[in-house]
C-alpha cells in the first residue's frame, strides 16, 4: 500500500473494451463499437501493476464484452500474477472451449454472465440478438463443467419479472451463484420499461423469501446494493454485513476502457476524476479532493428523498447509480425499503 494512503479500492471494475456483440436494452453505457482510444496492452499492463500497488483486493473484467478483446488473456495473466483475485462478467455470446481452458487457468474467483429471460424469447428480446439465449446457455453449461465458480446476472425489468421463478427453477441445486439486480434508466433503457415501486418491493419479497426457503448450497442468491434500505420488515438482501452507503471511491474504483477514472461506471460523465493518460491511477486514488461526492459526504448533499431521514448519514441516500438513474441526482435513492414500505403497506390495507 502507498504511503499517506487514506483508503483502498477492495474492488476495481474494469470496461476493458466498449466494443460488445449484443446490443442489450438495459445497457447503460450503450455498448456496440470500442472507443477510438482504448488502453493499449502495454498501458494495461502498467495499470495493473498501478492496482497491485495500490493494494487493490479483485479486479473485475467486463465491458462491452471483455472477450472481444485479443489481449483479455494477457490482462487478466497479469492481474493473477500480482496476486489480486480475478473476476469476469461476460454476456456468453462467443464463449468456446478455449475461452473455458484459459480461464480455468487463470483460476478466477467468479465468472459471471448474464441470463435475462427463462425463454429465449424474452432474453434474445432484451439482449437484441437473436440465439443469444442458446448461446449463454452453453457458457452456463461448459462453465459448470470446466467446475468455474459461476455467477448468473439477471437485469430485472417489466419485461423480464414474471419469469423470475422459472429462472429460480432453472438454476435450484446447480451450485450457480445467482446476483439480481434493477434495471435503471440510463444509456439505451428506457423509464418505460423500469420497476414501480410495487414491483420493486416485489423482488425484494422474492429474494427473501428465497433466502429463508432455502440454504445457500441449494440457492446462493443476493441482491444487488441497488436493493434497501433499513427495511422494517425484510433481512438484509445484499452479500455484505449491511449498508454503508455508496462505496465509489472508498472501497470501489473504477475505470473505463480509454483510461477515464470514475467511481462506478452507473455514474454520470460529470464525475470522471482523471484519466490514467494523464495522471498515474496512484495519484488520482490518492488525491484528497477526488471522489468528494462520497469520501467528503454532508448530510446537506441528501435528496429530497432522502432529507430529514433518521439514517441519512450513514445511508448516503442509498445506490448513486440507482439514484441518478431514476431521480438525475445524487444521494436521492427513490425505492428506499424505509421510505416505501409505510407507503406500500397503507395501500394493502
Amino acid at each position: 500500500m502507498c504511503a499517506n494512503q487514506k483508503y483502498t479500492p477492495g474492488q476495481v471494475v474494469w470496461e476493458t473494451t466498449l466494443r460488445c456483440n449484443l446490443k442489450c436494452i438495459h445497457c447503460g453505457s450503450s455498448a456496440g463499437k470500442a472507443r477510438l482510444n482504448e488502453l493499449s496492452t502495454k498501458e494495461a499492463l502498467q495499470l495493473c501493476k498501478d492496482l497491485a500497488v495500490l493494494n487493490a483486493q479483485e479486479v473485475c473484467l467486463m465491458g462491452g464484452e471483455p472477450f472481444l478483446r485479443k489481449d483479455w488473456h494477457i490482462i487478466a495473466k497479469q492481474i493473477r500474477d500480482l496476486n489480486m483475485k480475478l473476476l469476469v462478467i461476460s454476456n456468453g455470446y462467443n464463449i468456446n472451449k478455449d475461452i473455458i481452458s484459459k480461464l480455468v487457468d487463470l483460476d478466477p474467483h467468479s465468472v459471471s454472465t448474464s441470463l435475462d429471460g427463462s425463454t429465449a424469447k424474452t432474453h434474445d428480446y432484451i439482449r437484441g440478438v437473436k440465439g443469444s439465449f442458446d448461446k449463454v446457455m452453453e457458457y452456463i453449461s461448459l462453465s459448470k463443467e470446466a467446475d468455474l465458480p459461476t455467477t448468473v446476472i439477471t437485469t430485472v425489468s417489466k419485461l423480464n419479472l414474471k419469469e423470475l421463478p422459472e429462472i429460480q427453477d432453472f438454476l435450484l441445486n446447480k451450485r450457480i451463484a445467482w446476483q439480481i439486480q434493477v434495471a435503471t434508466p440510463e444509456g439505451r433503457f428506457a423509464e418505460k420499461f423500469a420497476l414501480s415501486k410495487e414491483e420493486y418491493y416485489s423482488v425484494a419479497l422474492f429474494i427473501a423469501s428465497m433466502k429463508k426457503k432455502y440454504t445457500t448450497k441449494e440457492m446462493p442468491v443476493v441482491g444487488a446494493h441497488c436493493f434497501g434500505y433499513h427495511s422494517q420488515h425484510l433481512p438484509w438482501l445484499g452479500l455484505y454485513p449491511g449498508w454503508e452507503g455508496c462505496q465509489a471511491g472508498i472501497s470501489v474504483l473504477s475505470i473505463k476502457s480509454n483510461g477515464d477514472v470514475i467511481g462506478c461506471l452507473s455514474i454520470p460523465e460529470s464525475k470522471i476524476e482523471g484519466n490514467i493518460r494523464k495522471r498515474s491511477i496512484i495519484d488520482i486514488w490518492n488525491d484528497p479532493n477526488t471522489f468528494s461526492y462520497t469520501r467528503k459526504f454532508k448530510v446537506e448533499y441528501l435528496g429530497e428523498n432522502c432529507k430529514d431521514c433518521k439514517y441519512g448519514e450513514t445511508c448516503k441516500g442509498g445506490c448513486t447509480g440507482f439514484s441518478v438513474g431514476f431521480t438525475n441526482k445524487l444521494h436521492n435513492h427513490p425505492y428506499c425499503f424505509y421510505k416505501i414500505e409505510p407507503e406500500l403497506l397503507q395501500k394493502t390495507k
